[in-house]
């Protein structure tokens, strides 16, 4: 028993790189990443902020780590491709604020305690979500516009696609029948472009243009799902010529969907970029995806919902849940008392476990957090120990 109908159309949507959005989480995370790799213990709370010719870094950071953060910035800037106004931003040229103050001594002595243990950086809710729709256990429609959104930015940086910008959102619908993805029905790309490919009246991307962003980027990644029905939109609007920061102001966090389940499961509220792991934000929202992932992946059930709750300066969770949605191989309190037993999730287990102190944020910040090999919280070895106390638990 699902919690959507059987029969339905379900869309989810990604953007690439370039999106000004998703460049504010990639600045963000690639702050933090360069205060982990000369301190591992460095708490960062780092939030950026980027329009037309400029870009605010700011936020909380104690570390002792020395760096330069406009090289960072810039060098990020560079290699997704926000090198000339033509892209809607100049990274070598704009104008960067850096507004970093340390952490607050309030929130400080709550998250370090003695021992070695680490209480919760704040409170909040957290959900992790797993299913067998996919390979990587990821509902499939966030999992189209993912590939969409990379395959997008690869043709532009291989040069496949010259005159694409970095700037992009890509969007896809799926029918599902019986409660199985059969087929997709819709796919809108917005791939942002330069003046070579606008028609005379300066109206429209050209026809020519929609036509080779559909055979070298749509085709390639979802057409063994299209069919006859099925609908792609390029450029609705008639073109994409006014793209990035000259166009779309951009912020740390406001991604929180495309970084998740593409709406398919619900979401805590918190964002996760420029966040580091002591911020349950973050890890706690790691964990319950490392958590459900486990769970479907040993059979447990075929999807899972799992909430962490924290309050801030406590060690352990105030509440955990598990919602198999009728799936679950026992019943959902039994797979939640299995949680509990299996599952370190203190802040400080949760980092050890999933070493998170590690430089690894950067390469989250686009194309989603979960359904990704590379990353700790996606490993499946928890299967054996979960199935073996399965059988113990009252």
């Amino acid at each position: 028993m699902s919690m959507y109908p059987k029969n339905m159309f379900f869309t989810s949507e990604s953007v690439t790189e370039g999106h000004p959005d998703k460049f504010c989480d990639q600045i963000s995370d690639v702050v933090l990443d360069e205060c982990l790799r000369q301190d591992p213990l460095s708490r960062v709370a780092c939030e950026c902020y980027v329009t037309m010719g400029l870009l605010a870094v700011g936020g909380e950071v104690t570390t002792n780590a020395m760096f330069d953060v406009a090289k960072v910035v810039r060098d990020l800037g560079n290699e997704i491709g926000y090198t000339a106004p033509k892209y809607g931003f100049d990274v070598n040229t704009a104008a960067i604020v850096r507004t970093i103050h340390a952490q607050s001594p309030d929130i400080s002595q709550g998250v370090s305690r003695e021992g070695g243990q680490i209480g919760a950086g704040d409170q909040g809710i957290m959900f992790g979500y797993a299913c067998n729709q996919t390979e990587e256990l990821m509902p499939l429609p966030i999992t189209m516009a993912h590939q969409l959104a990379r395959k997008l930015s690869e043709v532009r940086k291989q040069k496949v696609l010259p005159y694409l910008g970095p700037d992009g959102k890509t969007q896809v619908t799926v029918e599902y029948r019986d409660g199985k993805p059969l087929r997709i029905d819709y796919v809108v790309i917005a791939a942002s472009h330069t003046n070579e490919v606008v028609t005379p009246d300066g109206m429209y991307t050209t026809e020519d243009a929609k036509q080779e962003i559909i055979t070298e980027v749509v085709q390639p990644v979802v057409g063994h799902l299209l069919d006859e029905e099925s609908t792609i939109a390029v450029n609705g609007t008639g073109k994409f010529l006014v793209s990035g920061p000259q166009g779309d102001t951009g912020l740390t966090g406001r991604k929180i969907i495309v970084d998740t389940y593409g709406g398919w499961a619900v979401h805590g509220g918190g964002a996760f970029s420029g966040k580091d792991p002591t911020k349950v934000d973050r890890s706690g929202g790691y964990m319950a995806r490392y958590v459900a992932k486990n769970l479907v992946a040993a059979e447990l059930a075929d999807e899972c919902l799992v909430q962490l709750g924290y309050c801030i300066g406590l060690v352990d969770p105030v509440s955990v849940m598990v919602n198999s949605y009728g799936t679950g191989k026992v019943s959902d309190e039994v797979l939640a008392k299995l949680v509990r037993k299996v599952f370190p999730l203190s802040p400080h287990g949760i980092i050890d476990h999933l070493k998170l102190r590690k430089p690894v944020y950067r390469n989250t910040a686009a194309y989603g957090h979960f359904g990704r090999s590379e990353f700790s919280w996606e490993k499946v070895d928890a299967t054996e120990e979960l199935l073996a106390k399965a059988r113990n638990v009252p």
